[in-house]
């Protein structure tokens, strides 16, 4: 039998490169498979109150980011966030903010204390990739209903208020995003939730969803969303928004994460029951 060196060669490589890129695709979805755990690990149970995260990547893996941390003075520390980029370089630096947040979570008092520690950390990492991340920290308080907050360059949540049925922004409170500039201090704002208020945290990936006439989702879509389910349970308002958002899009792929966190308050006062991983603070 007669052996074309090309033609064996050829094949060869191909054999290769099939086998590299089916490693590729596992290793991939590795990846994919541990940042799904990550987000969608053990959501706290507490009485008085309910929260709920989701996360969509637009690709296998994203770069958008949730995580809650209670505390062992009974409050819950909240945090989103979104990296710049996409994809498994996006995911590399959430993964390395997710370390600094559960970190700076166990040594800061407050969610302002908490975004300069975790610029300190991530600013010259960060730098010389030449990325950054947004970030909206926030304690809910369940025992006296105080809601405090810092935001790195991030959307402003939503605050759907059960006695007035309006859904609006928080407060303002200004902040550079993470591994913009070193050594930024982060001021906070405090407003008060009462019985049957929701908060909605959110990534731009949900008001820049667009349309198949390149139309987008835009913030007054959101809010009359929120106003139209504001009285169901946390996963019904979740689903409620994937669903319009679903809609809207018509199953067009888009090009950013959609993630959102919803906080109801359900009773005056609550006390944190279960989650792991209490830190101390005073």
């Amino acid at each position: 039998m007669f052996y074309d060196g090309k033609s064996f060669s050829h094949s060869s490589c191909q054999q290769k490169q099939h086998e590299m890129n089916k490693t590729l695709q596992r290793e991939i979805n590795l990846a994919k498979n541990i940042q799904s755990q990550l987000l969608n690990g053990k959501t706290p149970t507490f009485e008085g109150g309910e929260i709920s995260g989701t996360s969509l990547p637009a690709r296998l893996i994203g770069g958008d980011y949730y995580d809650f941390y209670p505390l062992l003075n009974g409050k819950i520390r909240i945090v989103i966030g979104d990296v710049m980029g996409k994809g498994i370089p996006a995911a590399m630096l959430m993964i390395l903010t997710r370390g600094a947040f559960r970190s700076a979570a166990e040594s800061t008092q407050s969610p302002g204390d908490t975004l300069t520690a975790m610029n300190q950390a991530l600013y010259d990492d960060l730098r010389n990739l030449k990325s950054f991340v947004t970030l909206f920290c926030a304690d809910w308080d369940p025992i006296t209903g105080l809601f405090t907050f810092a935001n790195a360059g991030h959307n402003l949540p939503l605050l759907v208020c059960k006695r007035d049925r309006i859904v609006k922004s928080l407060p303002k409170v200004s902040g550079i995003m993470v591994g913009g500039l070193p050594n930024q201090i982060y001021k906070e704002e405090s407003i008060k939730l009462s019985n049957g208020d929701t908060v909605f945290f959110y990534t731009d990936g949900i008001v820049e969803a667009v349309d198949k006439n390149g139309e987008q989702y835009k913030i007054e879509r959101l809010m009359s969303t929120l106003s139209e389910h504001q009285d169901n349970v946390v996963e019904e308002i979740q689903n409620s928004v994937m669903d319009s958002i679903h809609k809207f899009t018509e199953g067009l792929p888009q090009k950013d994460d959609i993630t959102m966190v919803i906080l109801k308050i359900t009773n005056e006062k609550s006390d944190i029951t279960s989650f792991n991983s209490p830190v101390l603070t005073v």
